[in-house]
């Protein structure tokens, strides 16, 4: 992306109004007793880690499982888990220790998707648009349930913003940018094959299987590094733990707007698990062929790959919405070509 005007005031005043009114926001919500977030997803990361120092592996639970009903089995890659655990062992046992760190880091993050998406409408000339986009994305209904309930998304979906706006001009950075996105949260994953599409259509022709080995090395890095102590620990317990999310019962999450499949096993049992993902990995996989053999940018590929997460997934929670908001907002303006940067008038020769 284009850098901004040298100490453009209009955008970092903007800038400086929604980090404040984001602060706010969130400030509003640290005040929430750390009892109260007990249920949520936030407090089982940190108990993952108080499990990891007591010598107890988080993926074996799901052994005892039937891969259906969910009992907060640990699905998500471990480096948060990972962080939980330093943290115990850094003398910060209480779950409140645990919120002090997040929260701030979590509000961070959010600020940082908001900086983002102002900057790419802003350097296309579209301030107000952009700062309408960006109010969406910090005070929305969906920003303010992940803020109250403590979740993952801002910095998952942060370093993938990143990574998808670095990746013209610091594909390296980009492609690991995209892989702590994964280790932190992999809801991402579906875009792997965008990424490496986009090394092979990028590379010289003689240099094109190089590239997308090394790129697929430096995605998978993040989460593989992390994920060896617990492969080599329990491996079917971590395998069947990350596909869990694949088959587990989609019919007890938001119940008034339930997914093909959950409708169509309540007449064909066996439509449940992997088989039911079909239809979803059918458009994804229509959205991938677009992106290798007709004109169309990564961002709006990657945008409709995540609205089809979103509409045919099993398993629908409210923080799932930021994931395709954030990368459609991007893809509205992006064929908009930046304002040149303004180059300093050089004085006339004497």
């Amino acid at each position: 992306m284009p850098g901004l005007r040298r100490w453009d005031k209009r955008y970092w005043l903007t800038l400086l109004l929604l980090l404040v009114a984001g602060l706010l926001m969130h400030i509003s919500f640290w005040f929430t007793p750390a009892a109260d977030l007990m249920g949520q997803d936030i407090y089982y990361i940190w108990l993952e880690g108080k499990r990891i120092i007591g010598g107890e592996n988080p993926y074996s639970r799901v052994l005892a499982s039937d891969m259906r009903a969910n009992d907060k089995y640990a699905t998500y890659f471990p480096l948060a888990y990972l962080v939980s655990a330093l943290l115990h062992k850094l003398g910060f046992p209480e779950f409140l220790d645990w919120l002090y760190l997040w929260r701030p880091l979590s509000f961070l993050c959010h600020i940082g998707i908001v900086a983002l998406v102002l900057r790419f409408f802003y350097v296309r000339g579209l301030w107000l648009f952009g700062f309408a986009a960006a109010g969406i994305l910090l005070l929305g209904r969906w920003s303010v349930y992940i803020t109250r309930v403590h979740h993952l998304e801002f910095a998952a979906v942060f370093f993938l913003l990143l990574s998808l706006l670095l990746l013209k001009n610091r594909v390296r950075w980009a492609l690991l940018a995209f892989s702590l996105s994964l280790g932190i949260k992999q809801i991402a994953i579906f875009l792997l094959p965008l990424y490496l599409v986009y090394l092979w259509k990028t590379a010289a022709k003689t240099k094109r299987i190089s590239e997308v080995g090394l790129g697929l090395l430096i995605i998978l890095s993040i989460p593989v590094l992390t994920s060896l102590p617990f492969l080599i620990w329990d491996v079917e317990g971590f395998v069947k733990s990350i596909l869990f999310s694949a088959t587990r019962a989609g019919s007890s999450h938001i119940e008034a707007a339930p997914s093909l499949d959950v409708i169509f096993s309540q007449n064909l049992p066996w439509v449940v698990g992997l088989k039911a993902k079909l239809p979803m990995l059918l458009l994804m996989g229509l959205i991938y062929l677009s992106f290798l053999t007709e004109k169309v940018s990564i961002l709006a590929c990657a945008a409709l790959v995540m609205m089809v997460f979103l509409y045919f997934n099993s398993v629908l929670f409210l923080q799932y919405f930021l994931w395709p908001l954030s990368l459609t907002l991007l893809a509205l303006v992006e064929l908009i070509p930046p304002i040149p940067q303004r180059q300093p008038i050089e004085p006339l020769p004497q």
